[in-house]
């Protein structure tokens, strides 16, 4: 027994001699691989090639522009400031929520349902529906690993449709928001929930300067330059209001709010929102 012990210890060992690295290197490049595939993932959920309809709203600068309150780079750089910081204390919290391994389906409807109460404001709720029935049903797709859990998803969004008497959460279903979407997407792909809310506020910050850029009021290399100076900015909101609960989310800008709800009554309009 004991040599046949020590023969089978010897080739595992030249095993290993062949494969050129021990067992132990072997696990750190696994591990390696695994985190290298998560961050693919975070860079695409964060891509322009995913058409989830993040460009067709400004958060509230069309609006602003035409009603004089913003009109250079200065104006614009306040602007992006004030809905970084908004998108902080309204939204984190919901991404944070959504985005936590233990979230379960029931969970996930529920912050849904808070998140639908809290944007009263009827154009910043169109928006964020929009957007997150967008981005589930390109993750369907996209995301083969995920596949049955953004069928459950969507199923809960489908059965909020529905025009019958429903007695639990479930039952219920989910609206859909971009928001807890965005954060649940990033759980399931075993994203930690901070990258998920780091990611959230990059997204917010990007499409703002790239409405601006289409409003003329400033250029594709300023913008650039202007995202690249907030990154700092962005960083700071993220430490304020990173894994809060839902409990203490808050509207931080007013006047960002009633701009935004405007939009509709705008003549004429570039952007949904």
């Amino acid at each position: 027994m004991d040599h046949a012990k020590q023969n089978k210890d010897r080739e595992e060992e030249e095993e290993e001699e062949e494969d050129g690295e021990p067992r132990k290197e072997q696990d750190v490049h696994t591990r390696g691989r695994r985190s290298g595939m998560q961050e693919w993932s975070t860079w695409q959920l964060i891509d322009s090639i995913l058409p989830t309809g993040g460009f067709a709203h400004s958060y509230g600068l069309e609006a602003a522009t035409q009603a004089g309150l913003v009109y250079d780079a200065s104006t614009v750089s306040t602007f992006a400031v004030t809905t970084l910081e908004n998108a902080g204390a309204l939204l984190l919290p919901f991404v944070c929520s959504a985005s936590k391994q233990t979230t379960t389906t029931e969970d996930w409807i529920l912050l849904d349902s808070e998140l639908h109460a809290v944007l009263t404001n009827h154009v910043a709720r169109a928006a964020s529906l929009s957007q997150g029935k967008a981005l589930i049903r390109l993750a369907s797709s996209v995301f083969p690993e995920i596949t049955d859990e953004v069928k459950s998803m969507r199923a809960c969004i489908q059965e909020k449709n529905k025009k019958k008497k429903k007695t639990t959460a479930a039952a219920r279903g989910a609206h859909g928001h971009h928001a807890i979407v965005f954060g649940r997407l990033f759980g399931l792909l075993g994203l930690d929930s901070l990258t998920a809310q780091r990611a959230f506020l990059f997204l917010s910050l990007r499409d703002v300067l790239s409405a601006a850029t289409r409003l003329n009021l400033v250029g594709p290399m300023e913008a650039a330059l202007l995202q690249h100076r907030h990154a700092s900015l962005a960083e700071a909101v993220l430490v304020k209001y990173a894994n809060r609960g839902v409990e203490d989310a808050y509207q931080t800008a007013p006047l960002l709010d009633t701009l935004q709800g405007a939009h509709n009554l705008l003549f004429s309009r570039l952007f949904c929102s």
